[in-house]
């Protein structure tokens, strides 16, 4: 799939001005929302995080397959580094 020539095809002007800044105001609720989220469940930060570490020490070929035998794993709670959050 290429995306050469992509941009050109936009309808920039697809949304009114009002719908571009209700969009604006959507996006930034949405982002504050997840940060209150995230900072409420550090032991997201600590999953990702030992996740990619596993992807970087062993380089799976197949990425998916290796992400769902990581998160299926009945034990990650107690695999997962500094889980003292996790419960």
């Amino acid at each position: 799939m290429s995306f050469e020539g992509y941009l050109e095809k936009l309808d920039v002007g697809a949304l009114s001005p009002e719908q571009q800044e209700r969009l604006k105001q959507f996006k930034i609720k949405t982002r504050i929302d997840n940060e209150k989220y995230l900072r409420s469940h550090p032991e997201v930060e600590t999953l990702i995080s030992d996740f990619l570490r596993e992807v970087f020490n062993k380089r799976p070929a197949d990425i998916p397959e290796f992400a769902a035998d990581y998160f299926n794993n009945p034990n990650l709670h107690e695999a997962v580094p500094g889980n003292t959050e996790m419960e």
